[in-house]
């Protein structure tokens, strides 16, 4: 399925590169005050809103279903975490897992390299280009579900591009969710 919310199919641009990710969610599109509650949350240090993000995460879900036995934050290369402070996924996960009772997996997954962020490239192939290789599996996936967890997908290259490495390293199916996709 395709991360354009309310979409239940796979988009023209899925269809020809065949994502290795299972699908995308979004309960919203990435506007208004959705937008602007994401930005303070991720860039402006406002950790108090991972309680209510994660409660929008958990309320789309009961309505949502998405198969997952384990969630797994997207991870911050180290100095990016340094830089921040927290890392807005892994906010997100565990609220979410305290919510739905499925545990939170956050170290399978790790940046090998600080690369330019995602909202500084341009184009879906620029995208695609900067995360590729980016991502390592750092213990055992094998015969998991897992669901991914991440504030915002744009081309949902960073998301896919994790499901290659944790299909690769044994996991049957790799699921996204996230807050908002962009229009």
């Amino acid at each position: 399925m395709c991360c354009e919310p309310g979409n239940l199919v796979r988009c023209d641009w899925c269809h020809l590169n065949q994502p290795q990710i299972n699908g995308i969610r979004a309960p919203f599109l990435m506007q208004g005050a959705v937008r602007e509650l994401i930005h303070r949350f991720k860039y402006r240090n406002l950790r108090a809103a991972a309680p209510e993000l994660g409660q929008l995460l958990a309320d789309y879900i009961s309505t949502h279903p998405m198969p997952g036995e384990v969630i797994v934050p997207v991870p911050l290369h180290p100095r990016r975490l340094r830089s921040r402070g927290y890392n807005q996924a892994t906010l997100l996960a565990q609220v979410f897992g305290k919510l739905t009772n499925l545990p939170v997996v956050d170290r399978l997954l790790a940046r090998r390299q600080d690369a330019l962020p995602q909202v500084q490239t341009g184009s879906r192939q620029q995208r695609a280009d900067n995360v590729r290789g980016n991502f390592e599996c750092i213990s055992g996936a094998s015969g998991l579900d897992v669901l991914l967890i991440d504030d915002v997908s744009t081309t949902g290259s960073t998301l896919s591009e994790c499901a290659a490495v944790l299909k690769e390293a044994g996991a049957v199916s790799v699921w996204g969710l996230v807050l908002a996709k962009e229009a």
